[in-house]
């Protein structure tokens, strides 16, 4: 995906949350978007590895909510996010400017879809983003990649983050698990991230910690191989931190 994101880099991403959590209640509007008929066997198939349904309990997502899925790749969680919303909540699909056609034909496809009527795809700075507005945002898998691209200040996109959402608003963070200690320095070469770096960054734009989920937590990965190595693909050792915009 790197190589993609390297075309964005032009772009400043702006604007658009520890303990372990066990979800030992998904809510019932969780359970049936997941369960949704609609969603395709390509999707369905992963949810064993990707637990979306324990990963959205524990980001507090629900009904009439209004989320940026950013970097949203093939509308895995864009899909599951517009049924729980419904109708009174609306879910954007968001790329920045600059990525390539073939990367939106899924999520255009989904924002074009009756069945999702909640959802609207957009290439855009964060920082166009309304201010206050967002109940939620959410990168999964991705937050690593921004560190990638060319001139992009990650405190800026940080602080844009935090600009878009209401106060109380949530942002979540879920990626790939580096070796602790490790920082930012495996960002590109092994397209993982140490957790502890990223707490400190994303707290530093005054975002406060609330949650930290063991939920993808996979003890046999020796966070040495590259996400994509067969040997490891799908089972990475991965992270979700929760963090929220102050109500005041």
């Amino acid at each position: 995906m790197l190589k993609h994101l390297m075309l964005a880099s032009g772009i400043v991403l702006a604007a658009t949350s520890g303990s372990a959590f066990a979800a030992d209640k998904v809510p019932a509007y969780i359970t049936a978007a997941v369960a949704d008929a609609g969603r395709p066997a390509d999707d369905t198939a992963r949810d064993a590895d990707r637990k979306p349904a324990e990963t959205l309990a524990f980001a507090g997502v629900k009904p009439g909510q209004k989320i940026v899925d950013l970097f949203p790749g093939s509308g895995y969680f864009t899909r599951i996010f517009s049924k729980i919303v419904g109708p009174k909540g609306h879910v954007t699909a968001m790329w920045p400017p600059g990525v390539p056609d073939k990367m939106l034909v899924a999520t255009k496809a989904i924002a074009a879809d009756p069945a999702y009527a909640n959802v609207n795809e957009v290439e855009q700075k964060i920082a166009d983003l309304p201010a206050g507005k967002l109940d939620l945002f959410w990168t999964s898998q991705n937050y690593h990649d921004i560190h990638n691209i060319p001139n992009v200040d990650m405190a800026v996109v940080d602080k844009s983050i935090f600009a878009a959402l209401k106060p109380g608003g949530i942002f979540i963070v879920l990626d790939h698990a580096a070796t602790p200690g490790s920082g930012f320095q495996d960002t590109n070469t092994l397209h993982r991230i140490d957790p502890q770096a990223v707490k400190k960054e994303v707290e530093a734009a005054g975002f406060i910690l609330t949650g930290q989920s063991n939920i993808l937590k996979n003890p046999d990965d020796p966070h040495t191989a590259k996400v994509f190595d067969p040997s490891i693909r799908g089972k990475t050792d991965q992270f979700i931190l929760k963090f929220q915009k102050p109500n005041q």
